[in-house]
């Protein structure tokens, strides 16, 4: 079954990726990426504690236990799995350098659906625009060359799962 997986795996990967960088599709995820690189997340979330009060407040609390969840989680599985990132299986060039070798799961996915549940569920935002970015920045992570599809997946669920714990658990208080 592992197998018949990453082989599956590999083909998605080949139908999304193209080593052409001039293509509209890739500049375009290229800006994806970006935009779950981090640094928005820690400006909305200080923005959203300073000016929205306590809606503000608990968003950002959320957040941030929801990160003090994932990135542990996220670092032990990337260096325990240690799957080897497609553009240096395949000798490939990606769009940008990641900043690691390691490519399951993917941070961006975690990250950007992570944070997306977190802000649908405190603050008055359009449910579909926020996970279309998400999906966006998934989906980006492969067009660019640095991930497999099924890093993507379980980097979003894992995102989903921390977010969801933590609103558990800062609703408990």
């Amino acid at each position: 079954m592992k197998g018949k997986l990453a082989q599956l795996d590999t083909v998605l990967y080949f139908a999304v990726f193209t080593p052409s960088p001039k293509h509209w599709w890739r500049i375009i995820a290229l800006a994806f990426s970006k935009s779950g690189n981090g640094g928005l997340y820690i400006l909305l979330a200080l923005v959203c504690a300073l000016f929205f009060e306590q809606l503000g407040q608990q968003f950002a609390l959320t957040a941030i236990l929801a990160f003090a969840i994932e990135r542990p989680l996220y670092f032990y599985l990337k260096k325990r799995i240690a799957r080897v990132r497609p553009c240096d299986c395949y000798a490939l060039k990606a769009l940008l350098t990641p900043a690691d070798k390691f490519s399951l799961p993917s941070g961006h996915s975690a990250g950007a659906w992570l944070y997306a549940v977190c802000i649908v569920e405190h603050l008055s935002v359009h449910w579909w625009l926020l996970f279309t970015w998400a999906a966006g920045v998934s989906l980006s992570r492969v067009v660019i060359g640095v991930h497999y599809p099924l890093d993507v997946v379980v980097g979003a669920l894992m995102g989903i799962c921390c977010a969801s714990l933590s609103i558990f658990l800062v609703g408990m208080l």
